[in-house]
């Protein structure tokens, strides 16, 4: 997977404003047994470059994706000292301007576009809606457009499947239709939650080469959640490493064999390997200090 890499983009700040810069990000929520802290004080930057945030399954990883556009759920709270998009403050912003924001400048790739898509909808219904919602254009214009952007991300008679529903389309298929979707509107950052979760291998390739094509040619900033640290090394530019809600490390994609906190390390030793280098998995061992001390307290580029 390593020939994915691209040259074109840098771990450094190149001089370039962020379009992304968060510090001090907290989501809490409001539950029948108490609340729930999920993200402790994520401060990052986020540039024209491939950002993966890496953790396991509650980590708080997904929850910072959301809070950037401000869908964390009803019973949920965000508070930071700073979350600006292109100069603009996203925590002041009106629910009107952030449904503006939404789809249009920042796109965001659920999880399983099975249950993302609306089922009783056609699949070209649905991108066309999403190209109209933010811009003025005719219900011919809008079909053009997402039949060519049904082209663009590679699926075979685009004509036919804009006519299908959801449940007619295969998973690798309906990947590439929400990826469809988010960029019909020419986005400046697009957050893809597990993308590729689900998928065979061959597909899963196939939807991250699309996403790296769309991220280099469209010079967008790409933020990839993932709990696979191989994937993610091999793809993205640079790491957060996730832990409680908090960011336990911030490093290059190609350096995280030198990571240097326990939690990441400790990640790196528990995938399989075929060397034969471990008789059993270890155990990933935890430090409750972790959820204090944190790592990387700025987050930003290193």
């Amino acid at each position: 997977m390593n020939e994915m890499r691209m040259t074109g983009f840098s771990s450094e700040p190149s001089g370039q404003d962020p379009l992304i810069s968060v510090r001090d990000l907290h989501v809490r929520f409001t539950t029948p047994k108490g609340p729930v802290h999920a993200v402790r004080g994520v401060s990052f930057d986020l540039g024209r470059e491939r950002l993966g945030i890496v953790g396991e399954s509650g980590s708080g990883k997904s929850q910072t994706g959301r809070a950037l556009l401000r869908l964390t759920a009803g019973n949920g709270s965000i508070d930071a000292s700073k979350m600006e998009f292109d100069g603009l403050d996203l925590m002041k912003a009106s629910e009107k301007k952030m449904r503006s924001i939404r789809g249009s400048r920042i796109s965001m790739i659920m999880q399983d576009p099975k249950y993302s898509l609306n089922p009783v909808l056609t699949v070209g219904a649905q991108i066309a809606e999403s190209c109209r919602r933010h811009e003025d254009i005719s219900k011919a214009d809008a079909k053009k457009r997402a039949l060519a952007m049904l082209d663009t991300v590679r699926i075979r008679e685009p004509e036919k499947v804009y006519n299908l529903y959801p449940h007619q389309v295969s998973g690798g298929m309906g990947q590439r239709i929400m990826i469809a979707m988010m960029l019909i509107t020419n986005p400046q950052v697009m957050i893809a939650d597990e993308p590729t979760s689900a998928l065979d291998v061959t597909v899963q390739m196939q939807v991250l080469a699309l996403l790296d094509d769309m991220v280099r040619e469209r010079g967008m900033g790409l933020v990839l959640i993932s709990h696979d640290l191989q994937l993610v090394s091999s793809f993205c530019d640079r790491v957060l490493v996730m832990y409680g809600g908090r960011i336990m490390e911030t490093l290059d994609a190609k350096n995280l064999d030198q990571a240097q906190h326990p939690y990441t390390k400790g990640l790196l030793n528990c995938l399989p390997r075929l060397d034969g280098r471990h008789d059993d998995l270890p155990v990933l061992k935890r430090d409750p200090a972790w959820l204090t001390e944190g790592g990387n307290a700025d987050g930003g580029r290193s």
